[in-house]
C-alpha cells in the first residue's frame, strides 16, 4: 500500500514538472504596425524598434553620457526585454550609451562589425556582454536576423576595412515589413556605400537613417539613387561643431523629394508602418 502511495506522489511529481517545463513562454504583444523610434541623444544615433510582432531591437546607444536617456525612453515604452541589440561599429556617439541598454535589460542576441577599438566605451560595452554570458555575432553583409513577420538582413558591411575607417565598417541593416522597407546605415560613407551597391543588394528603402549625421562623405547621389527614400531621419546633436549635417549632403534628398527629419530640430522622431502606409511623429 506505501508502495503504491509513493508511486502515485512520484508520478504526480513528475507529472508537475512535465507540466512546468512545457510551459510557453509569455507571449509578446502582437500589434498591426511597427514602430521605429530614433531617440533624441543629442550628437549621436540611438534607434529602438518595435516590430509588429512584438519583438525590441535597439541599434546603437549614443554616447556614454546619453545611455540613461535611451534606458529612460525604453521603460517609458514598458520595453521588457531585448531580442535584438546591435552596436553598428565602435565609435563613442554609437556605442557608448550600450552598455547601460545591456545592464538594465535581458538581452537575447548582440551583433557587431568585427572590428574592435581601444576607448574606454567600447571596453565597457564588451564587458556589458560579458556579464550576460552573450557573445557577439559578427556582422558582415548577408548575415539575416531571425525575427517572425519581418525580413531583415544586413546589407553591409560588404568586406573589411581599414582599422582606421571605422565609419565604413557599419553595420547596415534593410528591415522589410510587408510593403515598406527601412535602411539603418550607422555611420558608413562613400566608400561603404559604393560597395553596397556593387554588391547588388537590393537598398530601396522608404524610410532611410542617414548615414553619419548628414556629413557631406555620406549619402552619395550613387547610393541615393539606389535607395531612393520617401523619408529620411537624421541623428545629430543642435549646434554641433562638425557642422553636421551639410547643405552639400541636404541638397542631394531634394531630387527624391524625400521629407527630412533631424532630432536636432524635431526631437525623437517616431516612424509607424502598417505595412502599407507610413507615418511619422515628432516631439518638437
Amino acid at each position: 500500500m506505501k508502495k503504491k502511495i509513493v508511486n502515485i506522489i512520484l508520478a504526480s511529481a513528475l507529472l508537475a514538472g512535465i507540466t512546468y517545463q512545457l510551459k510557453p513562454k509569455e507571449a509578446k504583444a502582437v500589434s498591426k504596425n511597427l514602430t521605429a523610434h530614433f531617440i533624441d541623444v543629442g550628437q549621436g544615433d540611438a534607434i529602438y524598434i518595435k516590430t509588429a510582432n512584438g519583438d525590441d531591437i535597439i541599434i546603437d546607444g549614443g554616447n556614454k553620457a546619453k545611455g540613461k536617456i535611451v534606458v529612460n525612453y525604453l521603460k517609458k515604452l514598458k520595453v521588457d526585454d531585448i531580442e535584438v541589440l546591435i552596436s553598428t561599429h565602435p565609435d563613442a556617439d554609437h556605442i557608448g550609451g550600450l552598455d547601460e541598454v545591456l545592464n538594465a535589460y535581458k538581452v537575447e542576441n548582440v551583433y557587431a562589425p568585427n572590428v574592435s577599438h581601444t576607448t574606454q566605451a567600447y571596453k565597457d560595452f564588451l564587458l556589458a556582454v560579458k556579464k550576460q554570458n552573450l557573445k557577439i555575432k559578427p556582422v558582415t553583409a548577408g548575415v539575416k536576423l531571425n525575427l517572425k513577420g519581418v525580413s531583415a538582413e544586413f546589407v553591409g558591411p560588404v568586406k573589411a576595412y581599414p582599422k582606421s575607417d571605422l565609419n565604413d565598417w557599419s553595420a547596415v541593416l534593410r528591415l522589410v515589413f510587408n510593403k515598406n522597407s527601412f535602411l539603418f546605415t550607422g555611420d558608413a560613407e562613400f566608400k561603404s556605400e559604393k560597395d553596397m551597391v556593387n554588391s547588388k543588394k537590393l537598398l530601396k528603402a522608404d524610410v532611410l537613417k542617414v548615414g553619419h549625421h548628414g556629413a557631406k562623405e555620406s549619402s552619395s547621389q550613387l547610393f541615393l539613387d539606389k535607395v531612393q527614400p520617401k523619408f529620411a531621419v537624421i541623428g545629430v546633436g543642435a549646434k554641433n561643431s562638425y557642422g553636421h549635417p551639410t547643405n552639400e549632403t541636404l541638397n542631394r534628398f531634394k531630387k527624391y523629394k524625400t521629407t527630412i527629419y533631424r532630432t536636432d530640430k524635431n526631437g525623437n522622431v517616431v516612424v509607424t508602418s502598417d505595412g502599407t502606409k507610413i507615418t511619422v511623429k515628432k516631439d518638437k
